[in-house]
């Protein structure tokens, strides 16, 4: 039996153990398929506090694992894949075992939508990238493209132009499916040249070369061009990990929802959630070791510690 198990390994979850291990509270941190989020899949991080001159991505995880350890965390490899939430004990069924628990801390993440190409992964951090915010000051005077049609797409176009020379917007349609003011504002910033009616069919370059450009097709003929650019933004949308929450309340992205904005509780007593499986807006790893350290201290309270 343990008082809290937390169910993900990126930012918000180890955020969250370091709060309930350092509290004497016997915690123990299930993995996921994931080890570490999406932020295992970044190069260099500039935008986290306390890291001035950067920190890889899969270094700042181990950092946070190795805090949530020196406190009395437990950390197992295993992945949830059902559970039972309601009442005392909580019940998580995983790939290997069952452990019963009095509290729970959903951090789950979510990951992004990937275009499916065959080195699309191997170039992850090496020319493409899910994340505007997190990336774009390495492409200052380069060449970028973002693939999407959404407000996402629009929003990582607009901020690729304070740093990028020329941002192409690639989009499977002759229109986008933004709001209307984010059309707008793409459609008079000179730095954005929308090609319409295309697809990413093949990124050029690999790991040692970094991105050299991608092939595009046209969704009217068929035909196929390159384009040189020095990076490749996906924005077609994430997906969060919630499938097996059957109990829990979500909106109609899968993302769950809180009983209360602003505070971590859920619905259900003594499950609390955490990162981006409920944050769709900002999705950066400050806000979701934020919310993991408020779902601790909600967690440690309910619990009377």
């Amino acid at each position: 039996m343990y008082e809290v198990v937390i169910l993900g390994s990126g930012p918000a979850a180890l955020t969250a153990a370091i709060y309930t291990a350092r509290a004497n509270l016997k915690t123990l941190i299930l993995a996921g398929n994931q080890p570490g989020g999406q932020l295992t899949l970044t190069t260099e991080v500039e935008n986290f506090p306390g890291f001035p001159d950067g920190v890889l991505g899969p270094e700042l995880i181990e950092l946070m694992k190795k805090q949530a350890l020196r406190f009395g965390a437990e950390y197992k490899y295993d992945t949830a894949v059902e559970v039972s939430l309601k009442g005392t004990p909580k019940r998580i069924k995983t790939q290997e075992s069952e452990y019963h628990t009095q509290a729970v801390i959903i951090a789950t993440g979510a990951r992004s939508r990937y275009l499916d190409l065959p080195n699309e992964k191997e170039l992850l951090g090496y020319g493409v990238s899910t994340c505007a915010t997190c990336d774009g000051a390495f492409y200052r005077n380069k060449v970028v493209a973002v693939v999407g049609g959404g407000d996402s797409a629009a929003e990582e176009s607009l901020f690729l132009t304070r740093f990028a020379s020329k941002v192409y917007l690639i989009h499977r349609r002759d229109k986008l499916r933004a709001s209307q003011i984010m059309q707008d504002r793409v459609l008079s910033n000179e730095k954005i040249e929308i090609i319409w009616n295309h697809t990413v069919e093949k990124l050029i370059g690999s790991k040692e070369t970094k991105l050299q450009g991608i092939e595009l097709k046209s969704t009217l003929d068929g035909s196929l061009r390159e384009l040189k650019v020095d990076g490749l933004f996906l924005a077609i949308g994430h997906v969060p990990n919630t499938e097996i929450f059957h109990e829990l309340e979500k909106d109609q992205l899968g993302y769950l929802i809180p009983a209360q904005m602003g505070r971590s509780y859920s619905s259900i007593e003594g499950v609390f959630l955490a990162g981006d499986c409920v944050d769709h807006h900002y999705r950066q790893a400050i806000t979701a070791a934020g919310f993991g350290c408020m779902a601790a201290i909600d967690c440690a309270r309910w619990l009377g510690k």
